[in-house]
């Protein structure tokens, strides 16, 4: 399998503010796992390029997306929610995590890789239409998930999200979309605290209690996830990869491990190729113990390379 593996030095620029967990380590950790394990080489590496105004558009409104570009601050921090700031080099950051997204599913579509991996921030998961939350500026695998739908032949998209906290900002983004079907688990109770209720074919949400761990992830997966992405039959797999699920993240309360993130990519990859023809995108959401995060993003990509 060939996997090919999107960042940019802008990523690392990006800070809300000093000992912020969504920090820029968080992809040093992941590299530095990656090179440990014997994983490095075997990707393929390519820059993200920035995202155009046109395709940001198809996630969010005109309004909010120049809104972001005119606020964007040229010294100090633009604090835009209580937990989401900008610094000089964070609109650059989003651009290029979004930028990512797109390369890697024009790459798949193209048969340039088989899968991809977005090693980028900020995250992305939670910024809504018209809203900038949780740490997150543009919903850039919303954005990637619509940019695949403007493609010739792909007729249904999937948007998988495994980070411990909903996705509500994807869901937002592809709420009135017929194509695309979005499934989530995570925790609750717990940030945002709120979510849609699941609709066949279109919306699958399964929160998890506090304290949850690889057992009741699987059964989640297995039992409401998978049914309806074999029924749903999607021509490509995106996924939104958080590993804050991890029994050692400080942020949350569930009791992942990495064979845990290890089976549900094998899940996810087995499932591409029924139907897409092994084509998957994975993009980096949460995570923020680092060594958990470097270890279980090499169990992901392991998977992905087929290693």
């Amino acid at each position: 399998m060939s996997t090919a593996y999107f960042s940019h030095p802008a990523c690392l620029l990006h800070e809300m503010a000093p000992g912020h967990p969504e920090c820029p380590q968080r992809l040093v950790a992941i590299a530095d796992r990656l090179k440990a394990e014997g994983l490095w080489d075997s990707l393929d590496h390519r820059e993200a390029p920035r995202a155009s105004r046109e395709r940001l558009l198809r996630a969010h409104g005109a309004d909010y997306v120049d809104g972001i570009f005119a606020r964007a601050p040229r010294r100090g921090r633009l604090q835009l929610d209580a937990d989401t700031s900008m610094n000089p080099h964070s609109l650059e950051a989003a651009l290029r995590a979004a930028g990512a997204g797109i390369a890697a599913v024009e790459g798949v579509l193209a048969g340039e890789f088989d899968n991809a991996f977005c090693a980028v921030r900020p995250p992305g998961h939670h910024a809504e239409r018209d809203r900038a939350m949780g740490f997150c500026l543009f919903d850039s695998i919303g954005v990637a998930a619509l940019h695949a739908l403007a493609q010739p032949g792909v007729e249904r998209v999937a948007v998988v999200d495994f980070d411990v906290h909903h996705g509500n900002g994807s869901e937002d983004v592809l709420r009135d979309e017929p194509r695309a079907l979005f499934c989530s688990s995570f925790q609750h109770p717990h940030y945002p605290g709120y979510w849609g209720e699941s609709v066949p074919g279109r919306l699958v949400n399964v929160p998890l209690p506090v304290g949850a761990g690889g057992a009741e992830f699987r059964r989640a997966v297995s039992e409401h996830w998978l049914p309806a992405l074999e029924a749903f039959k999607p021509r490509l797999l995106l996924v939104s990869a958080g590993f804050d699920a991890h029994r050692e993240d400080p942020l949350a309360g569930l009791n992942l491990l990495e064979d845990d993130y290890a089976w549900v990519s094998a899940e996810l990859q087995a499932l591409a190729e029924r139907h897409c023809g092994g084509r998957l995108v994975s993009m980096l959401e949460g995570g923020y113990a680092l060594d958990a995060l470097g270890r279980s993003v090499a169990a992901h990509l392991r998977v992905l390379l087929g290693t």
